[in-house]
Order: C-alpha cells, then structure tokens, then sequence
C-alpha cells in the first residue's frame, strides 16, 4: 500500500490542479477574472441571502381565487354552449361552489345535459376536465355543475408547480443570480433573492398575476346606468389601473385575444412624444382574432386589460393585421420594463400571496461573510496546532497539506456546480475541515499500535492505512447519510449545510487518505527512515 503508484500520484496531481484551477476565480477581483484566458473556468461561488443581503419572501398561492375563477369561465362556457343549441333558461349563476342554471322548457332539460357534458369533457376557457353535470330533484329543471374534489386538487397542485415556473422565469429576466425558489407544503412557494436591494419592486413583480387580456368596450349602455349596476349580459365593469385616466369603464367579458397569445413585448418609447411604452406581438392565432375583431370593429374602442384594471381604451382607427401593437399609458421606463417582464414570463394561474417577508442588508451580510472568514480561520489554525503538536511536524504537516488540498477541492466541486454558499454551509465547511484530521487521526494513531506491537515501519504504516480504512469508510458513510437526509427534507440554510457537509464527505476521504498516502510514501521511499517521528 505505500507503494509510490503513478496512477495514485497522477490522481492526486489532477485533483489538487483542479481544485485549484475552479477555486482561483473566487479569489481575483472583478476586472482579474474578465482577463483570465477563454479555457479557463471563470465560475464564482455565489454568496447566499445571509452573506451578501437581499430578500425572501414566503408565498401562498390562492386556490380560492383559483376556484372562482374556473367557476367563472364555466359560467360563460355554459351560457354560449345554451345559446347556441338555442336552450332557453335563466337564473344562471354561481351557488355553493358550483353553478346552478334553471332551463325554462321541461323538453330541453336533456338535451341540455347532453350539451354540457359535451363541453366539459374538453375544458373551455380554464374550466378543468373532471366536473360533472347533475340534475337536481326539484320540479322546475334545474342543472347543477361542480368540479369533482379530486379534480380540482390535481387543478391547484399544477397552479403551485406552474407558479413557481413563473416566478423564476420572472427573477431570472431580472438578472438576478442564484435565486432560490422551492414550494412548502402544499400550496406555498419559497423565494429567496440574495443582492436584491429593494423588495418592494421584487413584490411588485412576483406578485402581479399578470392576466393581458383585450376586451371590447359596451359603450351602448350610458356612464350613469353602468355606475347604477344596471349591466348587460355577458359585460362587467372595470377601473382604470390609474383613477386620473377616468372612470370606470363597461366591456364585454369576452376577451378577444389573451396574453397568452403574446410572442414577445419589449419596453419601447413613443417617437412622437417620448413616453414609455410596451410593444408586443402575437403568435399566429392571436394576430388573426385580432385582426378580424379590428376589421369589424372600426371606430369603436377596445380595452387593453391587465389583471382586471384598464390600462388604455384606444379607438380602433383600422384594422391592425400585423400581428403587432403597443400598449401606452402612466408608464415609467422601469415599470414598462417591469410590465414586459410580466407578459414575456407569462401570467400566473392563480393570485399569490404574501405571507411573510424578510429583508437582509448588505452590510449585515458583509459582517456575516466577515465573522464566517474568521471562524474558518480559528477553526483550522486550532487545528494545524493541535496536529503539529501530537503528531510533530512532519506528520502534522502532511495532514495540513492534505487539509488545504481537502477544502480547495470543496471549493471548487462548489464553484463548478453553481452552489450557493451560505452562513451555515459556512458552519459546514468548518466542520468538514474540523473532522476531516479525524481520518489522519485514526490512520496514525494505529501506526504506533502496530509499532509497539513490533512490526516493522512499512508493515506499521500499510497496516495504519488499511486497516484504518474501514472505519474511516463508516464513518463518513455515517455523515454523507445524515446529509442527504438534510438536503432531502430541509430547506433554505439546511440545504446549504447539508450540501457543503456531503461535498466534503467525499473529498474528505479523498484528501485524508489518498493525498496523505502519497506524500508519506514519497517522504518514505526518499529519506528510507529508521524510526517513525510518531513512534
């Protein structure tokens, strides 16, 4: 075993090169790293929220929400499915989590069954497959159609895995590095952004549903009448996003074309007077619904809606076939580029809500980054002394090599594959450090068992490494389970901790055994001792 093996040497070599080759860029400055050669690797540990500030924010996605909206589209699904197979009926409306209409002709009520059950079995306008029709037992032919549980509990569980799509597309076209997003429980996600400096704006953004739709406006009932609730069939009436543009307007509940039909928007300014703006464009469906609705439509006004306020209502001067337009408005260059973040990431399918913030800033992040250096520093000259000490300063200082060679090589496995540092992974990565001299510990302290027990010096330092070698094997197996387990349930800091904790595992048992192998065997086959300095 202590062997001089060349493939022993050349792993070694490879893996300290390496190490060090991924930990250099996190020690140059900025304009260092933007000089360094195209081969090499110029990926930085990024700094969690607790080292370099920012925000976090845990959100509720609001299935209730979720559910009155599904409930509302089935509504208009099932009044244009009646209207079309010329079904009379009234009292159409939502009751008890569901939706209750009465069909005025006895002769009608199974024909009606019969349509609605074709409708729902293909969702229309949001209202998910699995709801099923029943006809209530009173005299007077009413239908009733509700979401089966089930159903609708599969409905919310995609509405969270979507949301949290959303919101990191969102952070993402921010430029903001390492955001953490993870859903909790069963309808929670959270986020944690590190360098966001205003939370308001991080708020703004992730909270925003984001649902561009564009509505006709019903211009053919009067202000006074719409303000009194006297509404139309199939109209609602809607606030300006800003009061200053006017009051409230009535539209068509029908939304001509969506936001999901967008391919793109952009933040743009107006060559004439040099307002902010948003330019946007729809895919192939899109661009012919709204080219035919503005054909036919032609000096009458459609309304820009987003999230259920009216952002503009312009008169449709002729037909737009293009496939493009702009939305203008009270916009500031920041929230035109904010809004084109919201519609290219896409609208969320229910509203999220707020449920606790927490806001750390940078110079406590520093002081955390400051206090962790420290630490680090304590911890492992404690150790270096307490080695040198016990061990003198050979063995101690080939431990010492191995401890160096052990934490470039956690720092660089970390760098390579984008983890996140944070104040506990710090705690990790001391602790790994700390524990890892416990291998060195137990390889030579049966070095001097088998001394005393009379064996000669390369039979005393084989037998310190392999037989050693199964406890140091337990052992680490023992920490690398308690990790995962870590990483598998924790969440936020736990996940850093167990991370760096199982990074070092690994390269602890590497470093500890191997890298010390080496450097003994290289020391022994030079020098041919007669007595061991730990003897």
């Amino acid at each position: 075993m202590m062997n001089l093996s060349r493939w022993k040497v050349t792993l070694v070599a490879i893996a300290t090169v390496l190490g060090l080759l991924f930990t250099l860029p996190n020690l140059l400055p900025a304009s260092a790293l933007a000089a360094l050669p195209g081969f090499m690797p110029k990926k930085v540990l990024a700094l969690g929220l607790d080292l370099q500030g920012g925000s976090s924010l845990l959100l509720e996605v609001d299935t209730n929400a979720l559910m009155a909206e599904r409930l509302t589209n089935m509504v208009e699904d099932v009044r244009t499915t009646l209207r079309n197979a010329n079904i009379n009926f009234t009292d159409l409306g939502q009751q008890s989590g569901g939706i209750t209409v009465r069909i005025t002709d006895p002769n009608q009520v199974t024909e009606a069954q019969n349509a609605l059950r074709r409708i729902l079995a293909v969702p229309l306008a949001g209202a998910a497959g699995g709801a099923e029709v029943t006809v209530a037992t009173a005299p007077d032919q009413r239908l009733r159609l509700a979401f089966v549980p089930e159903a609708f509990d599969a409905e919310a569980a995609r509405a969270v895995e979507q949301s949290i799509e959303i919101v990191r597309r969102r952070i993402d076209q921010l430029g903001t590095k390492e955001p953490d997003i993870a859903r909790q429980g069963k309808n929670r996600i959270f986020v944690q952004v590190p360098g966001e400096s205003d939370p308001e704006r991080l708020k703004n953004l992730i909270g925003q549903t984001a649902k561009l739709s564009f509505q006709m406006v019903d211009d053919s009932v009067s202000p006074a009448e719409a303000a009194a609730g006297r509404l139309p069939p199939g109209d609602e009436l809607l606030p300006y996003a800003t009061a200053t543009d006017g009051a409230p307007l009535l539209v068509k509940r029908h939304q001509v074309v969506t936001g999901e039909m967008l391919t793109s928007a952009s933040p743009g300014f107006d060559q004439q007077t040099g307002r902010a703006e948003v330019n946007f464009r729809f895919n192939g469906i899109g661009t012919k619904r709204f080219g035919d609705v503005t054909l036919a439509n032609v000096g009458k006004r459609f309304a820009i809606v987003l999230d259920q306020k009216i952002i503009s209502a312009p008169v449709i001067e002729g037909p737009i076939q293009g496939g493009s337009g702009r939305i203008t408005g009270n916009f500031t260059p920041e929230s035109a580029n904010d809004l084109s973040v919201l519609l290219r990431a896409g609208a969320l399918p229910a509203p999220l809500k707020i449920e606790e913030q927490r806001t750390v800033g940078a110079e406590l992040g520093a002081d955390a980054v400051r206090a962790g250096a420290v630490s680090a520093f304590v911890g492992i000259g404690a150790v270096a002394v307490f080695m040198v000490a016990i061990y003198g300063l050979l063995f101690g200082g080939v431990s010492l090599i191995g401890l160096v060679v052990n934490g470039l090589m956690i720092i660089g496995v970390m760098s390579f594959t984008g983890a996140t540092l944070t104040l506990p992974g710090i705690a990790g990565l001391i602790l790994t450090l700390a524990v890892a001299v416990d291998a060195n510990v137990l390889i030579y302290e049966r070095m001097r068992d088998e001394l005393r027990a009379g064996r000669s010096l390369i039979s005393a330092m084989d037998a310190g490494f392999g037989r050693a070698f199964g406890t140091i094997m337990d052992a680490n197996i023992t920490h690398l389970l308690s990790a995962l387990i870590l990483f598998q349930f924790g969440s936020g800091p736990v996940k850093g901790f167990a991370w760096t904790l199982s990074i070092g595992v690994l390269t602890t048992v590497f470093s500890a055994v191997l890298v010390t192998q080496v450097l003994l065997a290289w020391w022994f086959h030079t020098t041919r001792p007669k007595t061991l300095p730990i003897a």
